[in-house]
Parts: C-alpha cells; sequence; structure tokens
C-alpha cells in the first residue's frame, strides 16, 4: 500500500520516496512509490501533477491513479527509472493549491445549498478553470436566490473559520447526525470526516485548506436545469474565479468597443445593433424577392419547352439552401413549369403541384442511375450530390431523361 502523505500534510510540496514497481512504454513511464504526496484523481477533485526526479531521469507526471497503490504516470525524460531506487517528488503547487480552494468551496457552496432549499450535492468536479456541482432541487432556481446564495457562502469564506479534519474508524452516533448528508455503506474505515464549525460536516477523501479565508471568494458563474429535479450549478474560487471574471470583463470591454455606441450598459447596445439587423434582414427580403422576380423572368425567356413543359435548366452559383428556396419560388409562380438548376456539389429539380405527367423524385433516380450520386425527395421536389461528372454534364443528363420521358421538343 502506497502512503499517503497528503493526508497527513496537505501543504507538503516536496518529499523522498523509493520506487516499488515501474512501467514504461512509449516514452510514459507509470510507477509505484512506497509514498506519495500525490493525490489520486477521486471525488471530483483532478489528480496532482508535478515532477518526480532521480538520478538520470525526471518524469512530468500529469495522471495519478488508484486507491491502495498509487500509480504516478507521465512523460519521461532520461534513462528509464528500475525499482528500488530512491526519487524526489515535487508537485506543481500552484495546481494542488487552487484544487484545495476549490474543494474546500464546494463544501461551502454545497452546505448552503442544503441549508436554504434543503438541495442535496449529488455530484461535484473540478475542471480546469470552473467546478460544477449538481443539486437535488425540484423548485426553481432563479438569480436572485443565486445571489442570496453568493453573499452566504462568502460571509463564511471572510470569516475565516477553521477546516477541521478527523479520521475515525466508526463514526460516533452524535456525529453521523451532524453529517450534511448520510454517509454511504461504500465508505469503509478510515473514514475521513472534513468540518466547517457551524457550517458543514461530511466525509471527504479530498485535499482541503485549513481555514476558509483561504478559499478567497467564491462566484457562481452559471447555472441551468438538467432534467426535472437535477441542476447543475458552475462556479469557481480564489484565483480561478479572478482569472474567470478577468475573462469576462475583457470580453465585455472589447465587446463594446466593437459597438458604434461605446456606452454602458452593453446590453442596450445588442439590442440598438439588433433592431438595425432586423431592419437590415428586412430590406434583404425585399431585395430578394425583387432580384428573383427579375431572374424569374430572364429564365422564363430563355426556357426550352419539352413535351409541353417550360423547362427551365440553370447552373447556379448560389449555395444549396438558397437554390431550393429560388426553385420553390420559381415553380409555384409559373405553373406548368420544371426547373433543373445545377450547383457545384447539388441538383435540384422542381414542378408545381399541378405540373402532371412527371415525377422529380422519378426522374432524379434516374439521372442518378447515370451520373452516380445520391439524393432523394419527393413528387415535386428533389434534390442530390456526389455525382461524379462536372455540373453542366448532369445538366446535359437531366435534359436528356426528362426528353426521353415526356417527348421529344428542341435539340440538346
Amino acid at each position: 500500500m502506497t502512503e499517503k502523505l497528503f493526508y497527513a500534510d496537505a501543504y507538503l510540496r516536496e518529499a523522498e520516496a523509493v520506487i516499488r514497481a515501474v512501467e514504461v512504454e512509449n516514452g510514459r513511464t507509470r510507477m509505484i512509490l512506497d509514498r506519495t504526496i500525490f493525490y489520486p484523481e477521486g471525488g471530483g477533485q483532478p489528480s496532482d501533477r508535478g515532477t518526480i526526479v532521480g538520478d538520470g531521469f525526471k518524469i512530468f507526471v500529469d495522471d495519478v491513479q488508484g486507491k491502495e497503490e498509487v500509480w504516478h504516470e507521465g512523460r519521461l525524460e532520461g534513462r528509464p527509472p528500475e525499482p528500488g531506487e530512491s526519487v524526489r517528488l515535487v508537485l506543481d503547487w500552484e495546481w494542488r493549491y487552487e484544487n484545495m480552494r476549490q474543494h474546500t468551496g464546494q463544501h461551502i457552496l454545497s452546505a448552503v445549498l442544503k441549508e436554504l432549499y434543503d438541495a442535496n450535492t449529488t455530484g461535484f468536479q473540478i475542471f480546469e478553470g470552473y467546478n460544477k456541482i449538481e443539486i437535488d432541487y425540484p423548485g426553481e432556481l432563479t438569480w436572485d436566490m443565486i445571489f442570496e446564495i453568493e453573499r452566504r457562502v462568502n460571509e463564511v469564506v471572510w470569516r475565516d473559520l477553521p477546516v477541521q479534519l478527523e479520521v475515525y474508524d466508526k463514526l460516533p452516533a452524535e456525529l453521523k447526525e451532524k453529517l450534511r448528508k448520510g454517509l454511504s455503506d461504500r465508505v469503509k474505515p478510515p473514514i475521513r470526516v472534513v468540518s466547517i464549525p457551524g457550517v458543514d460536516v461530511i466525509p471527504c477523501g479530498g485535499t482541503h485548506v485549513r481555514g476558509t479565508g483561504e478559499v478567497g471568494f467564491i462566484k457562481v458563474l452559471n447555472f441551468y436545469r438538467k432534467s426535472r429535479k437535477l441542476w447543475r450549478v458552475e462556479f469557481a474560487c480564489g484565483g480561478r474565479a479572478l482569472r474567470y471574471l478577468d475573462g469576462v470583463l475583457d470580453d465585455y470591454w472589447k465587446s463594446l468597443d466593437e459597438m458604434p455606441n461605446k456606452n454602458r450598459p452593453l446590453v442596450e447596445r445588442v439590442g440598438e445593433l439588433k433592431g438595425e439587423i432586423e431592419g437590415l434582414r428586412a430590406e434583404k427580403d425585399t431585395l430578394r424577392k425583387e432580384l428573383w422576380e427579375w431572374k424569374a423572368r430572364a429564365l422564363l425567356g430563355a426556357a426550352r419547352e419539352i413535351g409541353g413543359l417550360k423547362v427551365i435548366a440553370h447552373l447556379e452559383r448560389v449555395p444549396l439552401k438558397d437554390a431550393q428556396v429560388f426553385a420553390v419560388y420559381l415553380v409555384d409562380r409559373n405553373p406548368n413549369t420544371v426547373a433543373l438548376i445545377v450547383g457545384k456539389n447539388y441538383v435540384i429539380f422542381a414542378k408545381d403541384r399541378g405540373t402532371e405527367g412527371i415525377s422529380m423524385k422519378a426522374l432524379l433516380e434516374e439521372v442518378l442511375s447515370k451520373t452516380g450520386g445520391r439524393g432523394g425527395g419527393s413528387e415535386v421536389l428533389a434534390r442530390g450530390g456526389g455525382f461524379k461528372g462536372s455540373p453542366e454534364e448532369v445538366l446535359q443528363v437531366a435534359l436528356k431523361v426528362l426528353r426521353e420521358r415526356v417527348g421529344s421538343g428542341d435539340p440538346l
């Protein structure tokens, strides 16, 4: 069993250890030590990072796993280490300390949520720049509620209460009654109980700061409902909270600088831009309809007649979505018309509902059989793509198939 020095002293940054087992593969090394200061991933807290230094080698540790035996994994620099060698362990202290602050902040946040709204924390995880908890709460969370929660949790932080740790083989009955959440039968001795006087008592196997003041401050970043009774609350503490808010403010001021009117608040400037965009969108729709009208006239003027149908054969440059909308507009306003529109990587065949004797789906299927590609559709509209030939070649095939289906007309 690996001796876990971080349980005796979470502030221990360096230590000596002896290698008990080693695995080396593709420049990565995994090893078990007789003792460690590296916290293994678990309980929502990520594993520690740092270095393991020996005579002629160095391991940049980025993953630590295990409960009884703790495996340390990372990139190897130098010769392969061997069992029995002594090494020096050095933590990435900034990473560890911030994780301790986040974990302690979670205890405070979960305790206040339980006190105010009887909301039990069902999940917790620390990420690189923020944390999340999931709470069992059937009601509706609002920002006003979150602001009150923040006020309460930061009062606890600023009172700088001690964060106490006791280890038990069996929890006394009176202590069980004080727990924020009942103890699972899966928890085996030794049972580590973390308590903040007057705030929280909970079994926990993570690392924590010595006093709530070290958390710095707690800021809720976002919250949303995941299911009928489950909410996710995202938050950050200490240095990570400061960095997150710095990023938000940097984005805020840069966004405001991009506005024609740079005066606060940003929401009003966004409202003004949205109004302008809506006006431009309406103007664009008007211009597009005018363009379609002139384009339709030009295409109808050049249309050929095949078997009593007006057939528009057109090579298009606009995207598929725009081409399809125009094709529907064209045939709906011009009965007895078939539109064969071919773009760089698509075809659209369309007719109005009153035109009989030809199916756009059947037409496309026959064209596909000759050109390759795939597609589908209905009697009045079909589209496809992935053809082997050029758009010009596909259009000529479509005209030939249509001629064969509905009778002779103008020469190809």
